[in-house]
């Protein structure tokens, strides 16, 4: 469960767009509604909670795109499959172009998953696979550094021009790492208009959350090097300062400004 000072901490990141909880399950899940509404893809399922407040859920059924493959829960179709889509879109030079990207595919293990679920984080009473961002630069580099303050992980974005979907909502939680691209570079995203270009998709896997949540608590929103107030600026240059002793005592020097 998220909890209520979890939640906090998000609150007071300010997102435009707010943060959403995905769960993926075998059974169907409680307290949550079955989407009844137009079809929409699975990429607009996400703006469809953070437009409306709600929690839902839906099934292969529901989705008018292919994440409910990355979801693992229908087969590789083979004309798709086969590179014609994306070769067609104008996406690759050649469908054999396209067809390299469902040798690679993340997909979720087959027929495991069968309803995904989907609120804000606000009202989430539920333990997400993923917590999932749309955030501006400022929003996004406080997100990004939360997910390496502790661990020192790199920051690492793996996408492809169609099919984002699999990077986003499968490549996470099958690799435990956490993913990030830029809206304006995807196919589905841009032909339905999902979010303005220019801003930072981020999906934080549930392998995370416990070292996210921490350092959300623990670090500096606004870095030292950044404040404007005389107490910080003394501060970072004495904590300079002392670079230069360490480094004097072994005969080097720094050259940071």
């Amino acid at each position: 469960m998220i909890s209520n000072e979890h939640k906090a901490l998000i609150s007071r990141l300010e997102l435009q767009y707010p943060a959403v909880a995905i769960k993926m399950l075998f059974e169907k899940p409680e307290n949550a509604e079955h989407y009844q509404g137009e079809k929409l893809a699975f990429c607009q399922y996400v703006k469809y909670v953070q437009d409306t407040g709600k929690k839902i859920y839906i099934t292969a059924e529901d989705d008018a795109c292919y994440g409910k493959m990355a979801m693992g829960m229908i087969e590789k179709p083979p004309v798709t499959a086969s590179g014609q889509a994306g070769y067609d879109f104008g996406c690759y030079k050649t469908p054999a172009a396209c067809q390299q990207l469902y040798q690679k595919l993340p997909v979720l293990e087959p027929h495991t998953v069968h309803f995904v679920e989907f609120c804000p984080v606000a009202v989430c009473d539920f333990d997400p696979e993923l917590l999932f961002f749309i955030a501006d630069l400022p929003q996004a580099d406080i997100i990004m550094r939360a997910t390496s303050y502790i661990s020192g992980d790199l920051w690492e974005s793996k996408s492809s021009p169609v099919l984002s979907c699999a990077w986003m909502y499968a490549y996470p939680v099958i690799s435990g790492k956490v993913n990030h691209v830029t809206t304006g570079f995807y196919h589905g995203l841009k032909r339905r208009k999902a979010y303005p270009a220019g801003l930072r998709m981020i999906s934080v896997p549930f392998q995370k959350h416990d070292e996210f949540f921490a350092a959300l608590a623990q670090m500096d929103w606004t870095l030292i090097a950044f404040r404007e107030d005389a107490e910080s600026k003394k501060e970072l240059k004495n904590r300079m300062d002392h670079w230069q002793e360490m480094a004097q005592a072994v005969g080097s020097h720094v050259d940071l400004h």
